[in-house]
């Protein structure tokens, strides 16, 4: 099978395009709080490597990605720039969704924005679901079954309170499936975080 590397090769004007995002992420970071101003001085890293470190966990075959809670577009946005699919960004507030849709008309991402919360978009399946600083393990594995098919992956950037995340698990009424698997990979960018994939995890 071949690797997500060689499925999703970075695009030749990705790094034109990220340039571009940043700028209007600048720009609109002032009326809207999409980051966190201590994050500014280290954008690249802290927001845009920190998604692109997604891409080679993304299964080959892919080619649909849900995003939930997008905010600014991590790791959702960047991750459609990245390998072309498919995208739905969920992101309930409305200036938000518009910020991703500017970004989506200046650069060409393959997205689709949804203003509204995530219990209200009408389930279908994804290939991938995404989130980061969401909410704990327990709720983002209750919002990704309503996107989830059999073969669907689940790929959550964590920071320290992974482990505890993981615990939880068995103590909610979203019971691990005997069919999921959990797999930890250590994050590139942050050394107390890790990015947790999940497969598996699909209802019924």
């Amino acid at each position: 099978m071949p690797s997500a590397e060689a499925a999703f090769p970075a695009p030749p004007d990705l790094a034109e395009k990220l340039d571009r995002y940043e700028a209007l992420l600048r720009k609109w970071q002032g009326a809207i709080n999409l980051v966190a101003p201590s994050t500014l001085p280290d954008l690249r890293r802290r927001h845009f490597e920190d998604s692109l470190q997604l891409v080679p966990l993304i299964p080959a075959g892919a080619k649909t990605l849900v995003d939930l809670g997008s905010g600014a577009g991590f790791p959702g946005l960047v991750l459609a720039l990245a390998t072309g699919l498919e995208t739905h960004l969920i992101e309930s507030d409305q200036r938000k969704a518009e910020f991703l849709r500017s970004v989506s008309r200046e650069t060409g991402a393959p997205v689709a924005v949804h203003a509204r919360r995530i219990e209200q978009v009408a389930p279908f399946p994804a290939d991938v679901v995404t989130a980061r600083a969401l909410a704990a393990l327990p709720v983002l594995l209750d919002y990704a079954a309503r996107f989830a098919g059999p073969r669907t992956v689940a790929i959550f950037p964590k920071g320290r309170a992974a482990e505890a995340e993981l615990t939880a698990l068995d103590l909610t009424t979203l019971a691990p499936s005997p069919k999921m698997t959990i797999d930890l990979h250590p994050s590139r960018t942050d050394p107390d975080a890790v990015l947790i994939r999940i497969e598996g995890f699909a209802r019924g």
